[in-house]
């Protein structure tokens, strides 16, 4: 017996890989990506500037493994990204940036209550943008299997965005993830929708001027409407098919105009009957982390807006989260 329990631990440490083997492995990655990165015109210049000194970032797989919204129910989740703390922080700075945020929620169609929250959620009003080796993140990312294709994608963007002089490879701190200024842009989401607000040929995602015009138009491109809502919070009747719920969010499913679905929520008065004509659906988040649960609570009937945010962050309550905060700044504001 003991030889057996000897044998099991021997073949254990035999095939588990030791962090040294995967920093070589990842070492031999970079050399298999750099012959990537020149096909997709990246200088050999660019890539050895700035690719050679990246390292494999182990918290990084961490991170990714035990994301919040992997395990934190929805009103844990909510509350602690909605607090009175964060939106009283959240007023006083928009009463100092009173300007800029009103000239820019004009001019792009987007409630100002809207950019405050995703500023509150992503850096806490741009005091916490993150310390991490963006190009490590990305490139450890990469090399890691769970979505190595999405990353590697991203990473080529932002070495193309360095190729182009349009962003400096010094500055690139940010999130774990690759995220990067006071709205956590990934490298798509600069190149695409990032601006230069104030003209002074550098777009600067750690300051306010460009951080909010880019929010703002990257919300407005993917097409936010000011005049409709984003959820409300609803009770379920016990008799609602139970493959009308979402428990998912990498796609929402079942949608129906409103006014179908009025018959399965319970407390339907609270939801105005303009919005009768509007695309819903309905999502009980908890049972993505609970999947034995059988209750029905919380549940929450979503518009297009809400599906807005999912492209922001493909989380269903990082969504619902944006959303109360934007409601609670409007009652401030």
């Amino acid at each position: 017996m003991k030889l057996i329990k000897l044998t099991s631990i021997l073949v254990i440490f035999i095939i588990t890989p030791t962090l040294s083997d995967i920093k070589s492995d990842f070492e031999k990655w970079k050399i298999d990506f750099k012959n990537v990165a020149l096909k997709n015109n990246i200088s050999e210049k660019t890539f050895d500037l700035v690719m050679n000194d990246t390292k494999f970032l182990s918290d990084v797989i961490k991170y990714d493994r035990f994301q919040p919204e992997f395990y934190e129910d929805t009103k844990t989740y909510i509350s602690k990204r909605t607090s009175s703390n964060k939106v009283s922080k959240g007023v006083k700075f928009y009463k100092n940036n009173i300007n800029l945020i009103d000239e820019v929620s004009m001019q792009y169609n987007v409630e100002k209550e809207l950019l405050l929250a995703l500023m509150g959620i992503e850096t806490n009003f741009g005091t916490y943008v993150g310390k991490m080796d963006i190009l490590s993140s990305l490139a450890t990312l990469s090399f890691d299997q769970r979505r190595s294709e999405f990353f590697t994608n991203e990473l080529l963007t932002l070495l193309k965005l360095i190729e182009a002089n349009q962003i400096d490879y010094k500055t690139l701190y940010g999130s774990w993830a690759g995220a990067f200024g006071f709205f956590q842009f990934m490298p798509s989401t600069m190149k695409n929708y990032a601006i230069d607000y104030d003209n002074n040929n550098s777009i600067n995602l750690k300051n306010n001027n460009d951080a909010y015009a880019s929010a703002a138009n990257y919300l407005s491109k993917i097409g936010w409407k000011d005049d409709q809502p984003c959820f409300y919070k609803i009770n379920l009747s016990d008799n609602i098919p139970k493959k009308i719920l979402n428990v998912s969010a990498k796609k929402l499913h079942n949608k129906s105009e409103l006014k179908d679905l009025r018959k399965y929520i319970l407390n339907d008065d609270i939801i105005d009957k303009k919005f009768d004509n509007l695309t819903a659906s309905i999502i009980t988040p908890d049972k993505d982390i609970i999947p034995e649960a059988e209750n029905l609570n919380p549940a929450y009937i979503v518009f297009d807006n809400y599906e807005i945010i999912l492209k922001w962050n493909r989380s269903l309550r990082f969504s619902l989260a944006v959303c109360t905060l934007k409601n609670k700044f409007a009652n401030e504001l």
